[in-house]
């Protein structure tokens, strides 16, 4: 097994492995890889969806597939396994076989509205459209270490509201109402700056920029210091973008990294498969 970063802060490709038949040994260097890196990624995998979830399973206790999901109920129905969510813009008989679609996914953390938030995420790649749909991972260590020390010393104080009614691409989620503004929204509450649970390090924590709310302040205000937090989360010099191919697998930590996706063609497929890690125990 051999690791490689690929960005001075950011990611890591993990060469030479078959990520079904890794030992303990292996597993624990890759995870700290992933504490240190945010993101590791693995290339040619071939699993299937319970091979996902094992492998998945090792980062710790999965998440049930959200009862939210867009994708229709009879197409919930046919899903085989309850922890592996489909994403994709795949239609079957005109509906949707999973979530997300072919738009783009602004930056964000993932169900980080929920009061205890998932701490990765991972995603194969199964069916890939030859152009669009990257996703893009951006440090939020080495973006709170950039930060000016008058903001860093304002943000220990702070506490970010994290919009529940929407999703990742702008979508109003189908059990919840249009709130009348970011200050009505519902949503947990989560300090700004995050001391990462396992590695100490403090890191930016924002979830979502649209519908956000800094409890305490106007919404003139909140959306100013919003604003201001917002411009040093995701410099180039902090990203790793990643360009799908099938069978790759990618795994980030939910608390240390924001991603987003860019959007695709329509008329191209794109087919993924993804689990949601809780904390390990």
């Amino acid at each position: 097994m051999r690791i490689v970063p690929l960005t001075e802060h950011t990611g890591a490709d993990i060469l030479d492995v078959d990520v079904k038949t890794l030992t303990d040994a292996q597993f624990e260097r890759i995870y700290q890889t992933w504490l240190d890196r945010c993101v590791v990624r693995f290339r040619d995998q071939q699993l299937d969806i319970d091979d996902l979830q094992r492998f998945s399973a090792r980062f710790g206790p999965l998440e049930e597939m959200p009862q939210y999901s867009r994708m229709s109920e009879e197409a919930q129905r046919r899903i085989a396994n309850k922890y592996v969510t489909v994403i994709s813009n795949v239609k079957v008989d005109g509906k949707p076989i999973g979530g997300l679609g072919n738009a783009e996914a602004s930056w964000h953390s993932d169900m980080t509205y929920n009061p205890v938030i998932p701490t990765a995420s991972v995603l194969l790649g199964e069916e890939i459209p030859p152009v669009g749909g990257d996703t893009h991972f951006a440090n939020q260590f080495a973006a709170y270490e950039a930060l000016p020390a008058a903001l860093k010393q304002r943000l220990e104080t702070v506490r970010i509201k994290h919009d529940a009614a929407h999703n990742s691409v702008g979508e109003l989620r189908s059990t919840y109402a249009q709130p009348s503004s970011p200050v009505d929204a519902p949503g947990a509450v989560h300090p700004a700056v995050m001391v990462h649970p396992e590695t100490g390090r403090k890191a930016l924590f924002l979830g979502r920029r649209d519908w956000a709310y800094i409890p305490g302040l106007s919404l003139a205000d909140s959306e100013a210091l919003l604003d201001e937090i917002w411009s040093y989360a995701a410099p180039a010099q902090f990203v790793w973008t990643q360009q799908w191919r099938v069978g790759d697998v990618v795994i980030w930590d939910n608390r240390s990294a924001l991603h987003k996706r860019d959007d695709f063609d329509p008329a191209q497929r794109r087919l993924m498969r993804r689990c949601q890690v809780l904390a390990r125990q």
